[in-house]
């Protein structure tokens, strides 16, 4: 928790700002040090308003937005801030920015973490992970340090360890199930259940035994609690941790023409007659970013509404899902970036589809990229929005319906 949220943005964001302690033999100017393009406050102030411009984009499902870190950044900002800010929107937010070496140095480090942020990690993917990983540690004393002795204290302890986190998830398991995260939500938990404050260890101690007799009863008699039905009055279960809440129109409206075709074809792919009746309950929720399975191919789109489509007596109704796809990301950006920075244009009413709601893997961010127009001038940096996933989100896909719950 503490090495990728706290560590490194804590070494890289002052080494970007130019404000890091330097020796009085080095110089802080674009000329010594390439790297700090964030000294000028007005690209630092800019650069912070990027940030907060992409917080109406970020679901809800991700937990607490990174605020403007020129505005915040001292103010008490949260670990989870720096590592949605620093490993999720910053590979877009710094490209053009950073110069190209050092910009892709940065993303080698981030795709390192973000697989082993994974709860489920392949073991090809841990070696990739250890090959960025020790060349962004390796790099960093050439592009940085460059072997001068007036430079050795931007070495901290965070860059050498980062060589030996993929082997270490090898030795003890994915970082994720190990971290302060749960340790501290624990703490915060049983501290709240105090209630003897003349005596408050013990009774914090108490606490923590009845805990653990607890989860052992639970976990050797499952059924021992009935599960909680998470799902809202009005809502319906759809198996398989979907679920469609009682969110709809007020009034019925007629679907527009790409969308009745996407209806059609939908229909005709799957066996159903043009003659049959066919009724529409809905649309219901809207303007979700999902990752999505298309003709089994895993595609990026904006949701326009769900809808439960009733083709006759005899079949239960259906949902589906009116999604406008996104295009391929840019392929030489997304190879430079070690499949970090994941640009595309959004192709809306060219690209409408039907998709049935069990399809769609997971919830992801898109917002408006404003840095790819910084070096592309060649009509494809028109309606162009860039991917943010959730950090871990191998282990969020296990969220169900709580995922859903918290967008309502």
């Amino acid at each position: 928790m503490h090495l990728p949220a706290l560590n490194l943005p804590d070494l890289f964001i002052p080494l970007w700002r130019g404000s890091f302690d330097c020796d009085p033999s080095d110089s802080t100017d674009l000329g010594s040090w390439p790297w700090a393009v964030l000294k000028n406050l007005s690209v630092w102030k800019q650069h912070g308003l990027l940030v907060a411009q992409a917080t109406p984009y970020i679901p809800g499902s991700f937990d607490r937005p990174p605020r403007n870190p020129a505005e915040k950044i001292s103010s008490g900002y949260k670990a989870w801030e720096f590592l949605l800010y620093f490993f999720g929107l910053g590979p877009a937010l710094f490209y053009g920015l950073l110069p190209d070496e050092y910009w892709m140095h940065y993303c080698k480090c981030v795709q390192g973490f973000r697989i082993l942020m994974q709860e489920e990690i392949l073991p090809s993917e841990v070696a990739d992970a250890h090959a960025l990983l020790t060349q962004f540690s390796d790099d960093f004393e050439l592009k940085y340090v460059q072997r001068r002795a007036d430079r050795l204290h931007m070495v901290r302890p965070s860059i050498h360890t980062t060589s030996h986190f993929a082997p270490e998830t090898v030795r003890v398991g994915p970082g994720i199930i190990y971290s302060q995260w749960g340790m501290e939500r624990t703490i915060g938990n049983l501290g709240e259940e105090i209630k003897q404050h003349s005596n408050a260890f013990a009774n914090l101690a108490q606490r923590g035994i009845r805990r653990c007799q607890v989860n052992a009863l639970k976990a050797m008699i499952p059924d021992i609690e009935p599960p909680e039905n998470l799902l809202p009055h009005g809502a319906t279960d759809l198996g398989g941790g979907y679920a469609l809440l009682r969110v709809m129109n007020t009034a019925s409206r007629d679907v527009r023409l790409c969308e009745h075709r996407a209806i059609v074809a939908y229909l005709e792919d799957n066996d159903c007659s043009l003659e049959m009746e066919r009724e529409f309950e809905g649309p219901g929720k809207s303007s979700d970013f999902t990752e999505c399975k298309v003709d089994g191919s895993s595609y990026i789109a904006e949701v326009l509404f769900y809808m439960l489509l009733h083709i006759n007596d005899d079949i239960p109704p259906k949902a589906v899902a009116m999604v406008s796809l996104y295009g391929p990301p840019h392929p030489g950006i997304l190879a430079a970036s070690s499949n970090t920075y994941w640009t595309a244009q959004h192709l809306r009413d060219s690209a409408i589809r039907v998709i049935d709601v069990n399809t769609i893997k997971s919830v992801v961010m898109m917002a408006p990229d404003e840095r790819y127009k910084t070096r592309f001038h060649d009509s494809t940096e028109v309606d162009r929005w860039y991917l943010m996933e959730k950090p871990g989100l191998k282990l969020t896909e296990r969220a169900g319906l709580e995922e859903l719950l918290s967008e309502e």
